[in-house]
């Protein structure tokens, strides 16, 4: 009988259309979902929770610099690799494959540029090459920056951003703690501010130089500050840590901070605290 006979289906199926990757981002912190684009806009903070996702030296530039005002300096120092360090690969294997990718030669850029007008100098820590590591061309780097902020009488801005001193370059890494800070000490003879700006994260041989000796130290909401890590303190001492701690809301509290400022006021805030160390000169 016809009627028994199944009917050709009306409406044809069509292939799924797949997204683009890296369209959407999930927040690490509420889990909202955002367009990537949106999230761009923002400097990368969250619409949501305000979570402050880890970004780049190329977005604190657009973030902190006027427009068209960034130079950079020393652009070209590459490390040599004097140990001829080798792990599960030879250290100047990595480090080239490293430089490959992520487009510049080292853990920090340093440069000038004006921000709201003022002729700021700038080192810009990146988490993405190598952890942020320090080594002996991030503290020579920032020496001289040091150096250039001294001579020219300019505000000076370090940004960190790093897991700590670089373990392929041995006792050469931790050599610079002393350096960068003995230049710190004669820049303090300006009177310019040396603004230290603590992102997530600033740890290890970092913290135990440079990113704590500003006249003000400024940290990003959230964002990890300490020396050993919170599991190495744990099992150090053998007891559990209290809520929130080496977070820049703890460190604030007990006075290891000056202020958390949010990514999106950072500019403006920063700007009148030079026109306040400038007043005084």
């Amino acid at each position: 009988m016809d009627w028994f006979k199944r009917s050709k289906p009306s409406l044809q199926a069509q292939n799924k259309k797949e997204l683009p990757d890296g369209l959407w981002v999930k927040c690490e912190n509420c889990g909202e979902i955002i367009y990537r684009k949106e999230l761009d806009k923002r400097y990368h903070v969250c619409p949501k929770c305000d979570y402050h996702f880890r970004i780049g030296s190329d977005t604190y530039i657009k973030l902190l610099t006027d427009e068209g005002t960034w130079q950079e300096f020393n652009a070209n120092i590459k490390s040599a690799d004097p140990l001829n360090f080798t792990d599960y690969k030879k250290y100047s294997e990595k480090y080239a494959l490293t430089v490959k990718k992520i487009g510049f030669n080292d853990a920090v850029i340093t440069g000038t540029g004006l921000l709201e007008q003022h002729k700021v100098v700038f080192a810009l820590m990146d988490f993405r090459f190598m952890g942020g590591s320090m080594g002996s061309v991030v503290g020579e780097k920032i020496s001289r920056a040091i150096q250039k902020a001294t001579k020219e009488k300019l505000p000076l801005i370090i940004l960190s951003s790093s897991g700590g001193a670089r373990m392929h370059e041995g006792v050469l890494s931790l050599m610079q703690l002393a350096k960068t800070s003995a230049r710190l000490t004669q820049f303090a003879k300006t009177g310019q501010p040396f603004i230290s700006l603590l992102t997530n994260p600033t740890t290890g041989g970092t913290t135990a130089s440079y990113a704590m000796l500003g006249d003000i130290q400024i940290a990003e909401p959230g964002a990890l500050i300490g020396f050993a890590g919170p599991r190495v303190i744990k099992q150090t001492i053998g007891q559990d840590l209290p809520a929130g701690f080496q977070r820049s809301e703890f460190l604030l509290d007990h006075g290891f901070l000056d202020m958390i400022v949010h990514r999106h006021e950072l500019k403006q805030r920063i700007a009148n605290l030079i026109e306040f160390f400038q007043s005084k000169n």
